[in-house]
């Protein structure tokens, strides 16, 4: 029987591909057994025991950025966390350890280099972070969302996704789908989400300019996130949510998604073949612009500076997109050229050819 340490958490692009890969893997071999190491802060503390796996902590010890008080504090207790990922693995008997980024993966990483464990890093957006660099120095094997990713030795693996995603028939779920957010059959759908903490700009924006894109024929399922702006204009046809527990009927009712370009969201927005105007957050290391590359490169999707967005945007740019149905189904079928990746089913193979070969499965 094969012991998993999967790696990674802080937010959403960490958490749901490491589920997204335990759940599979758990599919597909029933006796593995899967243990995730994360912190206590991170979203990975209420999601990983919710979907029934064992959570493992240690603790969240950022890189340092800069001289300061916690940069001098980083060696020892950057050293205390590889010390407790050496204790898990030994004590459990771990035989292959995946990572997904984040605080955790790096004593994970260092962990199974030091206990001579199979090592597989997991790099969601196409600029790789600071833990996944290590790790291929380290000499894992490393599964990449995008091409073009700069990582010596990489393969191209995809995003793992949820099942529902993935299995989705957007085309038969899509009566369903209105019913479900009480839309009206006759009239396409704008899908707008700046993912699972909302997005400002967005937010205001669209909520601003509700009336001018209803009266352009369409309707609006605006996700919010919480506390991050906009408000609910209550206008026939415009449904404002600060949560969607059922993001795959928010897709199939969707004919057009304005969202940022988060590698999740893209890596969904391709394997639906959902055409896109995308927003790169404007913070970070420039990731979601290179995320969005491959969308746009096809003609699947447009993209738009985040400081560009506002209600003369909607009236100048998106409301003559949404009234060209013509461009939109040029769009769709350009995403339906994309190809398309089962990221869990590719990742779990890549894990299963560096497991030892009496571990190996299938």
């Amino acid at each position: 029987m094969t012991t998993a340490l999967l790696a990674g958490g802080g937010t959403a692009g960490h958490v749901n591909p490491l589920l997204a890969l335990a759940e599979h893997w758990k599919a597909v071999e029933p006796e593995v057994s899967i243990i995730v190491l994360g912190t206590a802060e991170g979203l990975e503390s209420r999601l990983v025991p919710d979907r029934g796996f064992e959570l493992q902590t240690i603790e969240r010890v950022p890189f340092p950025r800069r001289l300061n008080r916690d940069a001098l504090r980083f060696p020892s207790r950057f050293r205390g966390a590889v010390r407790r990922a050496r204790a898990i693995i030994r004590d459990r008997g771990v035989d292959v350890v995946v990572g997904f980024g984040g605080y955790a993966s790096a004593p994970a990483y260092l962990a199974a280099r030091l206990e001579r464990v199979p090592m597989i890093a997991h790099e969601a957006n196409a600029r790789p972070g600071i833990a996944n660099k290590l790790a291929a120095r380290l000499g894992a094997a490393v599964g990449t969302t995008f091409a073009g990713t700069p990582v010596r030795g990489a393969r191209v693996v995809g995003m793992p996704l949820r099942r529902e995603i993935v299995e989705l028939n957007r085309v038969a779920t899509r009566p369903e789908a209105l019913q479900h957010f009480g839309l009206d059959p006759a009239h396409p759908v704008l899908l707008v989400t700046g993912g699972s903490t909302g997005a400002r700009r967005l937010n205001e924006t669209i909520s601003d300019a509700a009336a001018r894109i209803l009266g352009a024929g369409w309707q609006v399922v605006h996700l919010t996130g919480t506390g991050r702006g906009g408000t609910d204009p209550d206008l026939p046809g415009f449904v404002s949510l600060p949560y969607c527990d059922r993001m795959d009927l928010a897709f199939a009712a969707a004919d057009l998604v304005l969202c940022r370009a988060g590698s999740a969201t893209v890596s969904e927005l391709t394997v639906l073949a959902l055409p896109a105007v995308l927003v790169p957050y404007a913070a970070g290391n420039g990731e979601q612009r290179l995320n969005a590359r491959g969308m746009v490169a096809a003609g699947a999707a447009r993209l738009v500076n985040d400081a560009a967005v506002s209600p003369q945007w909607v009236a100048d740019d998106l409301v003559p997109l949404l009234m060209d149905r013509a461009a939109i189904a040029r769009m769709a079928a350009a995403a339906q050229s994309l190809d398309r990746l089962d990221g869990a089913a590719e990742l779990l193979a890549l894990v299963r050819e560096h497991q030892s070969p009496s571990k190996r499965v299938g």
